[in-house]
């Protein structure tokens, strides 16, 4: 891993273009990871759901990411010659601090049971990836981490049971695919007490080691800046770990967007950029103040000492607000156990407008010099 990382989650891109999103940059179409390549994207993160459909075969949304789909971003980014990093989420659908869903091939299964699954199904992937010529360049075991994986057994402070997953996933990594780097990624980068705690309980239960610390960090949730930049510049050196912002975003317009999706009044999901933690955000909700936030975060991540700092992935650049794309269907929703509606709540974040034009905050990324 060379070069400074410019990258881009584009796990829903499929269905988007599915559902009839297109894409254009200073009124010429063309395809959205061909116009982020121009812009300096070098890297694309694709999450990876077990199976991502119910047992009567309705898929869940958001992409339904199975490994197929998964494998068919993974060629265009490689035809690109982009490198790309593999997020394995453990689940059938999002695994995240709010929750982390056995999958329903796994159900029942003890401790000892799902510590060998996930050894296995880790080593699988990686095998059939390597047969097709699609090996990843990085690999995230398991998706934001903060409150474990595969609950109960693994939610923490069960340390014990999520290092025995976590260390027969890197386990599988290292035997099926050799000296490919290792991601252990939380969310809430702003909360150095939270990575302290979480990386110090790891390490002491067992852990096995990894080669970069993956961060989460949306300005409406997890601190300031300068909350981020501190427990950066503490956890580069405190664990000798190269660190990447992993997930990252913020909204370039807070014009509502439900007429573009074509769903009914109260069928969506409110959007994710209200300030929640955090007021005001201190950026704009413009193009010209996701441009600035941008380069901002770009800047703090070249001055975590001792060069740690490797670069970014942002969350979603491409998920346009078209009708049939959205955050999970009825049966995901009855998978996760969680209320609905389900549509597309992140539209307002995206690197392109509601018309999949290319925004300012493009030409921020790509003048960047690391």
């Amino acid at each position: 891993m060379e070069a400074w990382i410019k990258g881009m989650d584009l796990s829903t891109l499929l269905e988007v273009e599915e559902c009839g999103g297109q894409f254009s940059d200073r009124g010429v179409p063309g395809g959205a990871m061909e116009i982020l390549k121009g812009y300096g994207m070098n890297m694309v993160r694709l999450r990876l759901w077990n199976h991502p459909y119910s047992e009567a075969g309705e898929p869940y949304g958001a992409g339904t990411n199975d490994l197929p789909r998964t494998m068919t971003l993974a060629r265009r980014a490689k035809g690109l010659g982009l490198g790309w990093l593999l997020d394995f989420h453990y689940s059938d659908f999002w695994a995240d601090p709010g929750k982390q869903t056995v999958p329903k091939a796994w159900r029942g299964l003890d401790e000892a049971g799902l510590a060998e699954a996930v050894y296995t199904y880790t080593g699988d992937v990686l095998r059939t990836l390597d047969e097709a010529g699609l090996l990843p360049d990085m690999v995230a075991v398991g998706n934001e981490l903060t409150n474990g994986l595969l609950w109960p057994h693994g939610r923490t402070p069960n340390f014990g049971a999520i290092v025995r997953f976590l260390n027969g996933a890197i386990r599988a990594v290292r035997e099926a695919a050799g000296d490919l780097p290792v991601m252990i990624h939380l969310d809430n980068g702003g909360n150095n007490a939270l990575y302290r705690g979480w990386f110090d309980s790891y390490f002491a239960q067992g852990g096995a080691d990894f080669d970069y610390i993956g961060l989460s960090y949306y300005p409406f949730w997890h601190g300031t800046l300068s909350d981020l930049a501190a427990n950066m510049n503490d956890i580069a050196l405190r664990y000798q770990k190269n660190l990447i912002l992993t997930e990252v975003s913020t909204a370039f317009t807070m014009e509502e967007y439900q007429a573009y999706e074509q769903l009914p009044d109260g069928q969506r999901k409110g959007m994710a950029t209200k300030p929640a933690l955090v007021e005001p955000v201190p950026y704009p909700m413009t193009p010209e103040g996701q441009a600035a936030f941008l380069q901002d975060v770009m800047e703090l991540i070249c001055r975590v000492p001792e060069g740690r700092g490797k670069g970014f992935f942002y969350w979603e650049p491409a998920w346009l607000p078209v009708p049939g794309s959205g955050w999970a269907t009825d049966a995901a929703l009855a998978y996760t156990g969680e209320q609905g509606p389900g549509g597309n709540e992140w539209a307002n974040q995206a690197l392109f407008d509601y018309q999949g034009r290319a925004l300012p905050a493009l030409e921020t990324i790509r003048n960047f010099q690391a």
